[in-house]
């Protein structure tokens, strides 16, 4: 029987036998002084192939290229690059430090400063609702995937139901009459959603092939994290290399399309008047987080599982570029179906604008309908593309929250909290596969995702670079890669990222739009957000609890600010030579203020005394 608790580094405990040795499932290995080590990557590469899987992933096939589309095309990309630049990139290599210097979860991480524990809480929970949703949108994919193999697709013509109003999608001619629809834009919308225009009358029961749907991408999901890290580390070779192949298919056969150079060319062509409009701006961050992944503990938790000297200098560079790279692929592609559909329809590529799900599930399906040959193929390829894509984001998020848990309950076995968070997954999604679902995923999306992400991040950066410091971050670096930190790094992480951050989050305040759906589900969101929000309240008043009784209120809130007694490395030789290394540093600076000090009264002295 598991009866005997050794202490880990991290601060919590893990479970041993009555031998002293760790279960199996834990994946611990013991060191000379008898404490536990966190479970491990088999190979460095899996950590780099899984923070791939983890952020390539929706974001750039669905979200980037809509949301360019609605952005001016070229005039969004210049803001999304500067954006990466300045703030995707700092902050993703931050919180890789962290995550691996500290070998702790998106939580615990923040034993840096208890007082701020309420972020991390926060932005687990952030997690909780992207959750629902992911798997939700995944389980349309495969419900697509399913009927790509018919013949002919069945979107490509229009059923007798669907009523006059309905064009062939195969159909390449010009549609004169402004409110016909494609036959794909039917199928999603009476045959794949049922969907409702609004949900004044409620959303409905969920279609059963979606259910089952859902049901299949969280068995997957499960299966393979089911192990924990090293499963999904293999698994992760796969999610991560072979979507790529699809997508060199995919951008082969687009750039032959008849005019899909004027799609691409509106992509690249930036509209320089658009820089000056604070929305566009806007969407370039809050596309760079949803893109990276970054500000939701995931890329922490990923690098909380390297060993101590891994250079994730070099991966943070690899994987942040590799993003931009696929992103801007992603956008190749999507437009150039877009200007071969605007070739074709004898529309202008700048009139088409589309909303997320249409694009994905509407425009790639009808120009695939439009294909001389092998549509099916295609429509294959696509959308089982799209389903590893998120596949690999999901259990990216799943491995976050399960991380998250065990570091709080180690005694919990892997697979049950795999299956508690896969059971609440599944019951989440079934909300957004109802025919009123998409207004749900609208309203979760805007207030309990991004508002609140926007919020935490400003909060995150806080605790990491003025109470932690950027000072002693630079030392922490030296001491696990030994490499400087550069002054770029050091500008970032004080002042610029922070501060653009800052100005983005006041303008979503002071252009704050209501999402057109009933006074009910906007209180809902805002409900959202302010439960996600008050845990860094209610986090902060329970470290300042634990301080002492008798200390006044700003030294506890002093207290609660600095690093627990056990933060530091994992290994026990390193930590003791990390904390002596801190307070040597604390002595020469405490020093460096005394001799400054007394120079200044020193000198106010002589002035007076020569007056």
């Amino acid at each position: 029987m598991f009866t005997e608790h050794t202490m880990t580094t991290a601060g919590s405990t893990q479970l041993t036998t009555s031998a002293g040795e760790a279960p199996p499932e834990l994946n611990t290995l013991p060191q000379p002084d008898g404490t536990l080590v966190r479970e491990k990557w088999g190979r460095g590469i899996e950590f780099l192939l899984s923070c791939v899987a983890l952020s390539v992933g929706f974001g750039n096939v669905w979200r980037f290229p809509y949301t360019a589309m609605q952005n001016g095309g070229g005039a969004f990309l210049i803001p999304y690059l500067v954006v990466l630049f300045l703030v995707g990139r700092p902050l993703y290599y931050l919180e890789m430090v962290m995550g691996q210097f500290s070998s702790r979860g998106c939580i615990k991480v923040y034993d840096v400063a208890p007082l701020m524990r309420g972020v991390g809480v926060g932005q687990t929970l952030a997690l909780l609702l992207i959750l629902g949703y992911y798997a939700a949108v995944l389980s349309i994919a495969v419900r697509y995937f399913v009927a790509s193999f018919g013949t002919p697709l069945p979107w490509a013509r229009c059923e007798p139901e669907w009523g006059a109003g309905c064009v062939d999608s195969e159909f390449k001619g010009r549609v004169q009459n402004a409110s016909f629809q494609t036959s794909a834009e039917f199928f999603f919308n009476r045959t794949v959603l049922h969907n409702y225009w609004t949900v004044d009358e409620g959303i409905g029961v969920p279609d059963w092939k979606l259910a089952l749907c859902l049901l299949f991408c969280w068995i997957c999901i499960t299966l393979i994290l089911i192990r924990g890290i090293r499963s999904s580390g293999k698994a992760s070779y796969f999610l991560a290399i072979f979507p790529y192949l699809i997508l060199l298919v995919l951008l082969i056969r687009t750039c032959t399309l008849e005019g899909a150079d004027q799609g691409i060319l509106y992509l690249m062509k930036p509209q320089w008047e658009k820089l000056l409009d604070v929305q566009v701006w806007y969407a370039a961050v809050t596309q760079c987080f949803f893109s990276l992944t970054i500000s939701l503990g995931s890329v922490i938790v990923f690098a909380s599982y390297n060993s101590f000297n891994n250079n994730i200098y070099r991966d943070a560079m690899i994987i942040s570029w590799l993003d931009t790279f696929t992103s801007i692929v992603s956008g190749i592609v999507v437009f150039g179906i877009v200007g071969n559909i605007a070739h074709i329809t004898g529309n202008r590529v700048e009139t088409m604008q589309l909303q997320g799900p249409q694009l994905t599930f509407i425009t790639y399906p009808d120009a695939i309908a439009k294909f001389d040959a092998a549509q099916n193929v295609f429509a294959v390829l696509f959308f089982l593309m799209f389903f590893l894509l998120g596949l690999g984001s999901n259990t990216g998020i799943v491995t976050t929250l399960v991380t998250a848990v065990r570091d709080r309950f180690p005694q919990l076995a892997n697979w049950k909290v795999v299956t508690a968070i896969a059971i609440y997954g599944f019951g989440c999604g079934l909300v957004y596969i109802t025919p009123g679902g998409l207004h749900v995923l609208d309203v979760v999306d805007k207030y309990g995702v991004t508002l609140t992400t926007l919020t935490l991040v400003m909060l995150e950066i806080v605790t990491f670079c003025w109470l932690y410091g950027v000072e002693q971050i630079a030392h922490d670096i030296r001491l696990m890669l030994g490499r400087r930190t550069g002054v770029f790094w050091r500008v970032c992480w004080s002042f610029v990222t922070l501060a653009i951050i800052i100005i983005i989050w006041l303008f979503s305040f002071i252009q704050y739009r209501p999402l057109p759906v009933p006074l009910g589900m906007t209180v809902f969101g805002w409900c959202l957000y302010g439960f996600v929000m008050v845990q860094v309240i209610v986090w902060a008043v329970d470290a300042l609890s634990k301080q002492g009784t008798e200390q006044r209120f700003v030294d506890k809130i002093k207290s609660a600010s600095r690093p627990a007694s056990d933060w530091g490395p994992e290994d026990s030789a390193v930590r003791l030579r990390y904390h002596a290394d801190r307070s040597k540093r604390h002595e020469e600076y405490a020093a460096q203020s005394v001799g400054i000090g007394k120079n200044v009264v020193r000198k106010i002295v002589n002035t007076f005394c020569q007056k």
